[in-house]
């Protein structure tokens, strides 16, 4: 046990970034050869314009010389990055190691803060912002008007500056009656913002906005014109010029006698709330900060936006908005987890002055577990500079933008930045989970060295390492990885599964409506689709139904997945869905789920929801109980491989990236290796003592899949899935065919590896159609 306890201490000081391990490339082709692979997988650039509004109206131009991205990497001949040479880290990129995935240097001094920020700054305009001019030091002012209204006096100036004072900017002041010196609240000129200011005016603020966002809200985009105007030497993108047209309007409130420059605060929603916090990042005269809802490239980091988390993912940002962020960003769709800073980065940028992080936890966008971990790693930066009070986080139930309600604690947080008041964050975490935590609940402490060292290739070998010939032998083994499975999952409490369950928060979040010939109803704690006649009624036929399992759509759960419950119903199933606990309706019953299980787990409990849905289904009088599968992407795919393994009812699986082996998922190989269960998501907390000697895991997925033989199974790998190591995919597909091959179910067995990133493209979507298809036909 001395050795074990000293070996989780290495283990501590890998995940907070203090010792070195080594990095395992994953590409392997050269810098060329990938960008061919992925521009084949890339959907083509739009060519309509960002809202679709007039067809044929081409996009915005992704710099002054190019209008797609495709042009943009004709012109530059610019590659991808040499992602062998980028570390893969289990975790956010930590603000406070230098030289992180090679010497990993902790930051300890000033110094090397300075040091981290310059790099920081640095690696994220490369990647994300493009480059950044200095401020103009030729501003003009030109008095526009100024009146009263009521006891306030608003006044709108035009600010001119730059190489021959061709740039310019308006800026319209709401003043409160007095000398000042007043506090600053500044956003984006909208017509919608009016309220907000006017809510910041009450409390004692100069109200500021200032016109650079998107023209489609009445006012013209004064930035549009800066982008050449200091091109080619600064390549800023849309976005990041609008924050730093947020800094002209800085310049101007410096030159006031009656503004208090240590007391302005920014802020802006959904885009406008990426440009507050870039603006705050590269701009140390804000001293406040509330990005809201600013989503991908916003509060949320670009891991956790990729297709497994249904999110607005790089992919699909870089393409309808191609003009938002750096086209250097679009390299790494697919590769999220190499980018070397991430928004946490830019959070640290802004310590230690004031930074509120605040979305919708039900955004369809958004993800409040990646703004959790974001929020969780910037804050370590501002326990360093001595200003843990200064970093929030106030993830609220209601919609994407704020209401008044919500606008008065952002206003609370800048007035407890500014000594102006006393109103501190509550700071609520729907996800509260560490594995130390789970560690002093649950009172476990498990010695992985009193567990074997095994393989993925040991299917055939009986406990006494005899050969299995037949498939009586088979089954006695199987018995066994079950027991092991079940011990992975905890102890699960006894119970009898849940009834049906109302919830308010269904109507907020919503499931799919699919309109005509797919009827639905509430059914246990989700909703269940079928085909219907004319008359909307059920058909008499019994038909088979599938569990459909959502992948990490932490903020939506299951209501964006409509595509593949109408493919499946037109196919002629049934198809049930709902959220998996600590998802979309179900978020706040997860957050304290170990201190009511200590011992028992996540997947654990969606393993049972599997189960107890089973139960349900199969006494409907028009669900045809020997046909009931599961099928899932990501997390989904993962949970449907567990129930069939352990449900033999369940009579058949669709997974698709729902797995890489664990014996082989050591660190750095995938992009977030066994630490996924174990630290981050808090599936399986048991698997955390095996980090470091994942051999000794007691059951693999080779044993998993193994155990569903020989029922019907269709495994799908995309061969560069980050999440995955796809040989090591491979060689347990290649055990797994084994034992199909024993029961003599071969055609049982199916396996599919397009040369793609994750996700659920359409070409997976048409072998799974034909997949069932096939099902229907046996």
């Amino acid at each position: 046990m001395t050795r074990y306890l000293s070996l989780l201490f290495i283990r501590t000081l890998v995940l907070l970034g203090i010792c070195t391990v080594p990095i395992i490339g994953q590409e392997g082709m050269s810098r060329e050869d990938y960008l061919q692979q992925l521009l084949k997988v890339l959907p083509e650039d739009r060519t309509r314009g960002p809202n679709d509004q007039l067809p044929g109206t081409p996009p915005p131009h992704v710099s002054p010389e190019d209008v797609t991205w495709g042009a943009w990497l004709k012109r530059t001949g610019e590659l991808p990055p040499d992602f062998d040479k980028l570390p893969t880290l289990p975790f956010l990129p930590n603000p406070l190691i230098l030289d992180e995935g090679g010497k990993n240097i902790p930051v300890t001094t000033m110094a090397q803060w300075q040091k981290k920020r310059t790099w920081m700054t640095d690696q994220a305009q490369h990647w994300i912002t493009g480059t950044v001019p200095p401020p103009p030091d030729n501003l003009q002012i030109e008095m526009l008007s100024e009146k009263k209204r009521g006891e306030l006096t608003e006044r709108t100036v035009l600010l001119k500056f730059g190489p021959k004072h061709q740039a310019q900017l308006h800026v319209n002041l709401i003043i409160p009656p007095g000398d000042g010196p007043f506090p600053v609240f500044i956003c984006p000129w909208k017509k919608e913002r009016e309220d907000w200011v006017q809510a910041a005016v009450r409390r004692g603020y100069i109200g500021c906005r200032f016109t650079a966002t998107d023209p489609k809200y009445g006012f013209p985009d004064d930035s549009e014109k800066y982008e050449a105007l200091w091109w080619p030497e600064f390549d800023f993108s849309t976005i990041m010029r609008w924050g730093w047209a947020a800094s002209r309007a800085i310049d101007y409130l410096y030159t006031l006698e009656n503004v208090h420059t240590d007391q302005i605060a920014l802020t802006g929603l959904s885009r406008n709330g990426k440009m507050a916090l870039w603006a705050a990042a590269y701009d140390n005269r804000i001293k406040a900060v509330v990005p809201i809802s600013g989503g991908t490239g916003g509060e949320n980091p670009f891991r956790y936006t990729m297709a497994p988390y249904n999110s607005e993912t790089v992919e699909l940002l870089t393409r309808y908005r191609p003009h938002w962020l750096h086209p250097r960003l679009r390299f790494f769709v697919g590769r999220e987890n190499k980018l070397p800073v991430d928004m946490n980065s830019l959070m640290a940028l802004v310590a230690p002055r004031g930074l509120m992080l605040t979305s919708s936890a039900f955004e369809s966008a958004g993800n409040p577990w990646g703004i959790e971990q974001a929020y969780l790693s910037a804050k370590e930066a501002y326990k360093f500079l001595g200003a843990e009070n200064h970093i929030a986080i106030d993830l609220r139930n209601g919609l994407h933008a704020p209401s008044a309600r919500d606008m008065e604690r952002y206003i609370d947080f800048f007035d407890y930045v500014f000594d102006r008041g006393d109103i501190k964050s509550e700071n609520k975490l729907f996800y509260d989970y560490t594995f130390s935590k789970w560690l002093g609940l649950s009172d476990e402490m498990i010695d992985p060295l009193s567990f074997p060292q095994k393989g993925i290739d040991d299917l055939l070998l009986d406990s006494n390492n005899k050969p299995i010939t037949d498939t009586s032998s088979w089954n006695t083994k199987a018995a066994e990885i079950k027991k092991q499975i079940r011990w992975g999952l905890g102890q699960e409490p006894p119970s009898l599964g849940p009834g049906e369950q109302p919830d308010y928060l269904r109507d907020a979040i919503g499931f799919p409506k699919l309109g005509t010939g797919i009827d639905s109803k509430p059914f246990l704690f989700g909703q269940l689709y079928y085909p219907s006649d004319k008359k909307s009624e059920v058909t008499s036929k019994k038909i088979p139904v599938i569990i459909y399992l959502h992948e990490f759509a932490y903020s939506t759960g299951s209501a964006k997945v409509g595509r593949v419950i109408r493919e499946f119903v037109n196919e002629g199933f049934a198809v049930f869905i709902y959220d998996q606990i600590g998802f979309g309706t179900r978020v706040e019953e997860g957050r304290l789920f170990y201190e009511r299980f200590p011992n028992w787990s996540k997947l654990g409990r969606m393993v049972a929801d599997v189960r107890w849905s089973v139960d349900a289904l199969a006494q409907l009088d028009f669900i045809d109980a020997n046909q009931i599968y599961a099928a899932g992407y990501s997390l989904g795919g993962t949970v449907g491989l567990y129930s069939a393994a352990l449900d033999k009812r369940i009579a058949g699986v669709i997974s698709v990236g729902g797995f890489t082996p664990m014996r082989t998922d050591t660190v750095g190989k995938t992009a977030e290796g066994i630490y996924k269960y174990s630290h981050l998501h808090g599936l399986q907390p048991r698997l955390g003592f095996f980090i470091g000697e994942e051999a000794r895991i007691p059951y693999d997925f080779h044993e998993i899949l193994a155990s569903i033989a020989p029922r019907p199974l269709f495994v799908i790998a995309p061969t560069w899935d980050q999440y995955a190591a796809f040989s090591d995919v491979e060689k347990c597909m290649g055990e797994v065919t084994k034992i199909y091959d024993l029961f003599g179910a071969q055609d049982h067995l199916q396996f599919y590896a397009p040369k793609d990133y994750s996700r659920w493209s359409d070409e997976i979507n048409s072998k799974i159609i034909a997949w069932l298809e096939a099902r229907l036909n046996e």
